[in-house]
């Protein structure tokens, strides 16, 4: 194996601690641009990013053809990674106090997909969103869940009886309402069940909570410490967010075990 050049990579990262050399890739990442457009743009003068750009094209980031600047091929290349540091880094509270529990690295790698979410906050907040994305399904809702709210339990299985389709892949740890099997029972859960519109699974330990419908994503990360939090949730219905907890989700039911009521375990909330 190759041993890492540290000062090349060094090197590369220093053309990305600038704001203005950042905000000028970012600008190039949408298209190309002429110098008095660029400097327009981030309200700067010319001779300024005049120096940014040149430091950029000194390093094969951009290049510039005709009279116009554009990503050189290295740079796009590095773009593919960028977007990670972004997200995390906007976010760096958040990230002080969680982590990607046991998400899969090759779903890390892709975490910039991430980058357009909203962080919701407050378990009320974030219950609300769950409830509105059920409300707003037509054609699903996925859930990889470590907690099942009792408001939701009704709306999700009477979209189930209009035709929506629900898989659902419970922790088993997960805490459940006290009188779940009471209320899914008089529901008619079983008949939805055997019609395959209700699918369940079940996963050992869920660390990491996913809802999403056809349209839109919410995804939960852990805590430092290994405990799922439902209390904060990145929400958004970008393409690349929906996509990305797709896959995730996919993952997860591929992983997953047939569900048993009961193989879950005792954890009742309110």
């Amino acid at each position: 194996m190759d041993e890492i050049d540290y000062a090349k990579s060094a090197s590369t990262f220093l053309e990305f601690a600038s704001e203005q050399r950042l905000a000028i890739l970012n600008r190039l990442r949408e298209k190309d641009y002429k110098l008095s457009a660029l400097a327009k743009l981030l309200d700067a003068t010319p001779p300024e990013v005049f120096r940014n750009l040149e430091r950029l094209e000194k390093a094969s980031i951009i290049e510039k053809k005709n009279s116009s600047y554009e990503l050189a091929t290295f740079g796009k290349s590095l773009f593919t990674v960028l977007p990670s540091l972004e997200f995390i880094s906007t976010h760096e509270d958040y990230f002080k106090e969680h982590d990607f529990g046991d998400v899969p690295h090759k779903f890390v790698q892709r975490i910039g997909s991430l980058t357009d979410f909203e962080l919701i906050e407050g378990f009320t907040n974030v219950t609300e969103t769950w409830r509105k994305m059920v409300s707003n399904a037509k054609e699903y809702v996925y859930g990889l869940l470590v907690e099942e709210p009792i408001g939701l339990i009704e709306p999700i299985i009477q979209k189930a009886k209009k035709g929506v389709e629900i898989q659902s892949i419970f922790s088993d740890s997960a805490i459940l309402p006290k009188n779940r099997e009471k209320i899914i029972s008089e529901l008619g859960v079983d008949k939805l069940i055997k019609k395959e519109v209700i699918q369940r699974k079940i996963k050992n330990d869920i660390k990491v909570a996913v809802i999403l419908n056809e349209k839109e994503g919410g995804i939960m990360f852990s805590t430092t410490k290994g405990e799922p939090d439902i209390s904060k949730m990145f929400y958004g219905d970008s393409e690349l967010i929906h996509e990305w907890c797709v896959d995730y989700f996919r993952c997860s039911w591929h992983n997953a075990h047939p569900f048993r009521e009961e193989k879950l375990k005792t954890k009742r909330g309110k």
